[in-house]
Formats: C-alpha cells, structure tokens, sequence
C-alpha cells in the first residue's frame, strides 16, 4: 500500500503540468480601479481646493480637464482593455 502511494506520487510529478497560454489579466482592470479609484479622487479634491484657494482660476480649469480625463479612464468599463488593445495593435503586438 505505502509503496503503490509513493509509484503514484512519483508518476504525478513526473508528469509536466500544462503551460498557461499567457498572463492572466481578467481582474487587472477591476483591481486598478478599485485601488487607483478612489486615491485619485482624493489627490484631485486636494490639489483643486490648492487652486481655488490661491486663486489661480486658470490652471484649476486645466487641472479639472485634465482629471475629467483620467477620471474616465478609470471609471468607464472596459476603456483599459479597448486602449490597450489599440495600443499593441498599433505596435504590431498580437
């Protein structure tokens, strides 16, 4: 009995385990955002109350623009996998 577990043991590790096809990625995208999220939206409240405070109305209005941006790029679905797509299209990755 000990003997036929130990051949059993052996021929298991004996045999290869099947190769991932590539990184696992399905999650990536909801962590980012889940992490990112709302650290973003902290640094944004700070850095706009800066600019409102010291009076430089032009740069807060380039400042919220430009989170605006970011913001969609963290809280439109799937907007993470379409650029990145795009992107290793565009550079011949696939």
């Amino acid at each position: 009995m000990i003997v036929q577990t130990m051949v059993q043991t052996l021929e298991g590790l004996a045999t290869p385990a099947p190769s991932p096809t590539g990184v696992d990625t399905q999650g990536l995208a909801d962590f980012l955002r889940g992490f990112f999220g709302p650290l973003f939206l902290v640094v944004v409240s700070v850095v706009a109350i800066f600019f409102l405070f010291t009076r430089e109305i032009t740069r807060f209005v380039q400042f919220i623009i430009l989170a605006i941006g970011i913001g969609i790029i963290f809280y439109v679905p799937n907007i993470i996998e379409v650029t990145a797509r795009a992107i290793a299209g565009a550079l011949g990755i696939r």
